[in-house]
């Protein structure tokens, strides 16, 4: 859903940081690595002692790396397969570190054991969400879809969070957890379904083009001639 204003974003309101990176000689790896780690250092150093507001700024101060980079290898023409990888392993490890950081604050102050549970069930189904498209994609299939892409995840519990610690609602900071981990279980979902009509498909196809199997080993393809 949100996916259709990364234009807006990258084109008008992170294009001057995207040209002061490219005049300063810093790498879209370098920008990848280092809104990676201002992520899990906020979501881990303010999220477990109850700091939730200060965490979100300082996540959202670095979250942006992920379009800034991209849209640096863009214009600088360096495009390539290890930086598609090393954003999406790195992704995982911010992605990680928010709903781990949240488990913590829930063990911590927050004391919940329940949405302690929902904030890990919310870390695990969410890499499976991307593995799930990840491994459709290495096979050859598609896995596109569902309702729980990354950006609406981790835009919706920022947001969310941060606002139910400037007017004093946890409640909604709840009710968005207990929304993504819908979410995410329906995408899984979604994703395997979809891979597998695919996957019948496919296999269909080569079982057809496959050659008839010929008689088993050691036994005459016709009849036996009479002495």
């Amino acid at each position: 859903m949100l996916e259709r204003f990364k234009g807006f974003w990258q084109g008008v309101v992170l294009m001057p940081f995207v040209r002061l990176f490219i005049k300063l000689g810093i790498s879209p790896d370098t920008v990848t690595l280092v809104g990676t780690i201002g992520v899990c250092a906020g979501a881990l150093i303010f999220f477990p002692i109850g700091e939730l507001l200060i965490g979100v700024l300082f996540i959202t101060a670095f979250v942006f790396s992920d379009l800034v980079d991209g849209k640096m290898a863009r214009e600088l023409g360096r495009s390539s397969k290890f930086g598609a990888f090393w954003d999406s392993t790195l992704d995982r490890f911010g992605d990680g570190a928010i709903f781990g950081g949240l488990a913590l604050y829930f063990a911590g102050v927050g004391d919940s054991y329940l949405y302690l549970c929902v904030s890990l069930y919310c870390l695990v189904m969410g890499s499976v969400t991307s593995y799930a498209r990840a491994r459709a994609e290495s096979l050859g299939m598609d896995a596109r879809g569902g309702i729980a892409e990354r950006a609406d995840r981790l835009v919706s519990i920022l947001v969310m969070t941060g606002l139910g610690a400037i007017f004093d609602l946890p409640i909604l900071m709840y009710v968005t957890l207990w929304v993504l981990a819908v979410a995410n279980t329906y995408t899984v979902g979604f994703r395997v379904l979809k891979v597998r009509r695919q996957a019948l498909v496919l296999d269909a196809a080569t079982a057809a083009a496959a050659p008839p199997a010929g008689p088993p080993s050691g036994e005459s393809a016709g009849p036996t001639p009479q002495a």
